[in-house]
């Protein structure tokens, strides 16, 4: 029954009795007496509290409907309302949830041509980088060095100084160019790729340790450049903002695919609103179906753990024509699936 017949009808009920109670036997004298005062009390505490009781339940549903909204995140897609009551309100919530489905849908298509746009640019710009201002540099130094050569023994010393620096500048953009783009992970693999981002945020105030389990099950190439960005933004943060003096690196087999870990030995993150670093990671996690997990340790410290599905769960739609040499998805995979694994992979 629609909503507005129901609410019309109990309030319909409730009018029809108080009108039976006048027409009734009983009568109200004037003045009122204290027994008749009694009767129209308690007549109408019970008109009252029945409205009031059909209402919750009736309205109940919406209420629910009402905490499911303040609460969706569609960083954390899956949760849906129960559906409940009857009528408009049971098909009020099921479209809130036909909504939900569609919202979740177009933001991970949209957050898989963003980031697949980010890593094509990040792919630019390395290997303008590399190519041409990596090579201006070094073409720089060979001349530094030979007018160093040819010079006086007080300019030489200069020139050698400049020659340092202009060394040190040419080390620093490669090293912006493989952040930029991760060259050891399509060359050597995911653990090699690991093990380099471990080297690399090491250092004097900070001593990162890897362990990573042998016998890694296979990972597309989608799933592997989530788990290294994940593991670089993680990093990135322990090093920036976490004020921590010890930090672990850790991949490891599970029943259902691999497991990421990033533990610090900081202050935590209690209290502390989610950052743009934090929310990335989540968009890119969806990408793959995998869940990303951020909470303070007990012992002390804040632990990340990205569990990565085998095979990926990849969103399945925005279809678009596969560019040639890329690796696929494992066959286990529904075809629509392995299409979108390729639609979402960023370009070469």
């Amino acid at each position: 029954m629609p909503l507005f017949w129901r609410i019309f009808l109990l309030n319909a009920v409730v009018l029809i009795v108080a009108t039976a109670l006048l027409l009734g036997p009983v009568t109200v004298s004037t003045p009122v007496l204290l027994t008749e005062a009694a009767v129209l009390t308690v007549g109408l505490a019970a008109m009252l509290v029945a409205n009031a009781l059909l209402l919750r339940v009736g309205l109940a549903p919406l209420q629910r409907l009402t905490r499911a909204m303040n609460t969706t995140d569609l960083l954390r897609p899956g949760h849906r309302t129960a559906v409940g009551g009857r009528g408009e309100i049971a098909e009020l919530i099921t479209t809130y949830n036909t909504m939900l489905d569609r919202l979740e849908d177009e933001r991970a298509t949209s957050s898989a041509r963003a980031l697949s746009a980010q890593e094509a640019e990040r792919r630019r710009i390395a290997r303008e980088l590399h190519d041409e201002v990596g090579q201006s540099l070094t073409a720089v130094l060979l001349q530094l060095k030979r007018a160093a050569d040819h010079a006086a023994p007080e300019l030489g010393d200069e020139l050698r100084q400049v020659q340092e620096t202009t060394r040190a500048s040419l080390e620093e953009i490669r090293r912006i160019a493989r952040r930029l783009r991760p060259g050891v992970l399509d060359e050597l693999g995911l653990a090699s790729a690991l093990k380099a981002l471990a080297t690399e945020f090491g250092g004097p105030g900070l001593t990162v340790q890897h362990c990573l389990d042998p016998g890694l099950p296979e990972l597309d190439r989608e799933s592997e450049l989530v788990l290294y960005r994940v593991a670089q933004e993680g990093l990135t943060n322990v090093a920036r903002h976490a004020g921590a003096r010890r930090a672990e690196l850790a991949l490891r087999r599970t029943p259902g695919g691999v497991e990421l870990r990033v533990r610090d030995d900081c202050r935590g993150i209690v209290g502390a609103a989610e950052g743009a670093g934090i929310r990335g990671m989540r968009e890119r996690a969806l990408l793959v179906g995998a869940e990303l997990t951020v909470e303070p340790r007990a012992e002390g410290g804040t632990e990340l753990r990205l569990a990565v599905p085998v095979p990926a769960r990849f969103p399945a739609h925005v279809l678009v024509p596969v560019r040639p040499g890329r690796k696929s998805v494992p066959s286990t995979a529904p075809a629509v699936v392995r299409r979108s694994a390729r639609a979402h992979a960023p370009p070469p």
